[in-house]
């Protein structure tokens, strides 16, 4: 969660500091506590300086799911592209997601907003990137097209189910080690070998 800014910060707070804030907001509330008030009372300003930067509450939510969706494809697949090999690129891919957090809770906040006409085509977008994503690198590690989209398929479904046990069902969380485990199994499981 970010600090109120110091006083000669305040006048500077840009589109994207707001942004941020209402994506910590996403994560923490969801998407309906995305409001112009707790967000310049969080980051200490006045409501004027919300008005410099955007005409509403939702191009405000836009611009935070423009900025999520942006930072993530930037965050993963870029980082990924430096791995040549498909299947170390899959295991890379599965060590990073495991160890991401605040996207992971963004993501499942989305979730729970699937009828928001903002957030709709976020996760539309986002899903079918990382599918595609999937598939593709599946079929680089030697699958064919229709297994390829299958392993792509139960590899999201994985993903999302855990989110939904652990995020939104509020499961205990396993220790490290265990989760660790888990992630080994997994790839093992679904990285072909």
């Amino acid at each position: 969660m970010k600090k109120p800014a110091a006083k000669s910060e305040r006048s500077r707070l840009s589109a994207e500091d707001w942004a941020e804030a209402a994506l910590d907001l996403v994560a923490e509330q969801g998407v309906s506590a995305v409001a112009v008030e707790p967000l310049a009372r969080r980051l200490g300003v006045t409501k004027g300086s919300f008005y410099w930067h955007f005409p509403s509450r939702d191009a405000l939510l836009q611009a935070a799911l423009e900025r999520w969706e942006a930072v993530e494809e930037q965050d993963v697949f870029g980082k990924l592209e430096a791995v040549p090999d498909p299947r170390e690129r899959l295991r890379a891919l599965f060590q990073m997601v495991a160890r991401e957090f605040k996207s992971h809770v963004v993501y499942s906040a989305l979730l729970k907003a699937p009828d928001h006409p903002a957030v709709q085509p976020v996760i539309d977008r986002v899903s079918q990137r990382r599918l595609d994503y999937l598939t593709a690198s599946f079929r680089q590690a030697g699958l064919g097209r229709t297994e390829a989209r299958h392993r792509a398929r139960l590899t999201y479904a994985a993903y999302v189910g855990f989110l939904q046990l652990n995020l939104q069902l509020h499961q205990a969380r396993m220790p490290q080690e265990e989760f660790d485990e888990y992630v080994e199994h997994l790839t093992r499981t679904l990285v072909p070998g």
